[in-house]
């Protein structure tokens, strides 16, 4: 038997699809739970198959019996439950946001592809950035419903909010709850009202001006990282929030937690991928959550899905353009 053919009957197949410092640790985290098989696949020759055997090797170490398969092309995605795609490049200095978006479109676009052919029944969560815009290039490209397109954004999001109202409180994240809406960006409504400590609101915990203080951050909190790193982005905490998404799906866990995906008239927003609280379980996205929102918290999210909206038009132009 073939290292490649060593998937064991009954086991999920999840496919992560760059091998970079934020797929790697997908696999690895995905890896420890031992409830999948996993296929990394990246177009550096040696890079998916040196990492997937490293992860294979510390199996029995740590205790799982995971297989992992390191791949260039697609034959041993074949088939996947889940297909995370992490592939594209960082902006890089003097790159203008048409040329991220033109080479990040064709990364996603032909993987996508390859996805559609391979694993017709899968479901895509979308890690690569832009991410609302790289949603909505996976979603074009495989021509599938909106409930199996999703994009993963407002799990690490949240996820930083909650750190940081946990910091300033200086309690346990365990007992912070807190969602955030809107695009993987700048723009995004942390939605301090919904969020609480062991069903307290924060907004009777903290002054007004702190809460402030903490949304602000929480929007940059991943040019912060950018920033002390000097070189690259984050990627644990990416990881961890892709992760957390996969166990919902393939587990049928019916999570709600806040992800991007296709609004068709939700919250006054159509034809744009947004993050808003969802269901998930094992048909991907199985419901979306309407909550009530404050005028102001309303007009936020508008702007934020506006955000999202050039960058649609401006992939729309560079198409046109290519043609």
């Amino acid at each position: 038997m073939t290292e490649s053919s060593r998937r064991r009957i009954g086991r999920s197949k999840v496919t992560v699809v760059g091998a970079g410092m934020v797929g790697g640790t997908v696999a690895q985290l995905l890896a420890q739970r031992d409830y999948a098989d996993v296929v990394l696949v990246d177009i550096v020759e040696g890079m998916p198959q040196g990492k997937a055997l490293d992860l294979m090797q510390a199996g029995p170490v740590l205790g799982y019996d995971t297989v992992l398969t390191g791949a260039n092309g697609y034959d041993d995605a074949a088939d996947s439950d889940v297909v995370v795609i992490t592939s594209g490049i960082a902006r890089k200095p003097g790159m203008s946001r048409d040329d991220l978006l033109k080479t990040n479109m064709g990364i996603v676009r032909g993987v996508t592809e390859q996805i559609v052919t391979s694993s017709p029944e899968a479901v895509i969560v979308v890690v690569s950035n832009p991410l609302d815009a790289m949603c909505h290039v996976a979603h074009s490209a495989s021509g599938w419903p909106r409930e199996r397109v999703i994009g993963q954004a407002g799990v690490l999001d949240s996820a930083r909010f909650r750190t940081f109202i946990a910091m300033e409180l200086d309690v346990s994240v365990e007992d912070v709850t807190a969602f955030v809406l809107g695009g993987h960006g700048d723009t995004m409504v942390p939605l301090s009202r919904y969020s609480t400590v062991a069903g307290i609101p924060i907004t009777e915990l903290l002054s007004a001006e702190r809460v402030r203080t903490i949304e602000e951050r929480t929007a940059n909190g991943g040019a912060e990282i950018v920033g002390l790193l000097k070189s690259g982005s984050a990627y644990y905490a990416p990881a961890a929030s892709t992760a957390a998404m996969v166990d919902a799906i393939l587990l049928d866990k019916k999570r709600i937690i806040p992800c991007s995906v296709l609004l068709q008239g939700e919250y006054g927003i159509d034809n744009l991928f947004v993050g808003v609280p969802v269901k998930l379980g094992a048909g991907g996205m199985e419901q979306i959550i309407e909550i009530t929102l404050t005028d102001d918290e309303q007009a936020s999210l508008q702007r934020s899905a506006d955000a999202v909206k050039d960058l649609v038009s401006a992939m729309d132009r560079l198409q046109r353009d290519e043609s």
